[in-house]
């Protein structure tokens, strides 16, 4: 599965390369402390509007599914696909609220196929190659969008 294994270096740059912008940007575009509220005055907080919050939701939804498909299929590295999605969270370091919509894509990517597929079959296997196509097109855009 070459097409899988270039997604998977593409997705540690672009991974790296987004953590650095975002961190960078944040550190620039923060408030000064003296405006932040207490973390006991805040309310619940919500999702950002970051404009890179859509394409790397729709990445987590793409692991997710892989993660999935890839076990269902018998493939010894499957868990791979979650300690990449472990290594965007970690680099990335998001808020809380935007930390609970990216894990909560992943796992909507992982249940809708698992809801689905009970054995690896050619469709899981075609749907496989179509999401690791899709998972280094997204890595491609979010590292040329959005990194420095």
């Amino acid at each position: 599965m070459a097409v899988a294994d270039n997604f998977l270096r593409l997705l540690g740059i672009a991974g790296l390369t987004l953590a650095l912008s975002v961190v960078a940007a944040s550190a620039q575009g923060g408030k000064p402390p003296a405006e932040e509220k207490p973390a006991a005055e805040e309310p619940a907080a919500k999702p950002s509007n970051a404009p890179y919050m859509k394409p790397l939701s729709r990445l987590a939804t793409v692991l997710g599914s892989l993660h999935f498909l890839r076990g269902l299929c018998g493939d010894a590295n499957a868990d791979v696909w979650r300690e990449k999605m472990n290594a965007i969270l970690e680099a990335q370091a998001p808020g809380e609220a935007d930390r609970r919509t990216l894990v909560a894509h992943f796992n909507q990517g992982y249940r809708s196929f698992e809801s689905t597929y009970r054995k690896c079959t050619p469709a899981a296997t075609v749907a496989v190659e179509r999401y690791a196509k899709e998972g280094a097109d997204l890595s491609r855009e979010i590292s040329a969008r959005y990194g420095s």
